[in-house]
């Protein structure tokens, strides 16, 4: 079972550099309400740790690497974003850990709403419970 879907995003770039485009309800399958991005994450640190129960998002390491951990209740799966033009789609209800960040790497997160500390699962015993109650 896939998780969360790896989207290769199209390089339309030329002989002057690179260039990628995300647009809404095209490679992005939401409307983009938040954007934000994360870097200088120190070695050995680890970012996520939580699921969300309605935001999806679309996190791409626009510099650098790190890997990304989703967790679905019943599987785990382990991507690592490597290139400004593969993405991961990170649904609903997918607990999400990142791990092992490059000195360089600045990942770039979409989201489709505002923040909303409600929406926030940061317990994964809470989050297991949930997942099983609702299947």
């Amino acid at each position: 079972m896939i998780i969360s879907e790896l989207i290769e995003l199209t390089n339309l770039g030329d002989d002057r550099g690179s260039l990628v485009v995300l647009e809404h309800n095209k490679q992005v399958p939401f409307n983009i309400e938040r954007v934000y991005y994360i870097y200088a994450t120190e070695q050995g640190v680890s970012r996520g740790f939580h699921a969300h129960r309605e935001l999806e998002q679309i996190a791409i390491c626009v510099k650098g690497q790190c890997e990304m951990l989703l967790d679905n209740g019943q599987e785990k799966q382990t991507i690592l974003l490597d290139s400004p033009t593969k993405a991961v789609a990170i649904n609903k209800m997918v607990w999400h850990e990142m791990h092992n960040f490059s000195d360089d790497c600045v990942l770039l997160v979409l989201a489709s709403d505002i923040y909303d500390e409600s929406d926030y699962m940061r317990n994964y015993k809470a989050f297991i419970e949930a997942v099983n109650h609702d299947s």
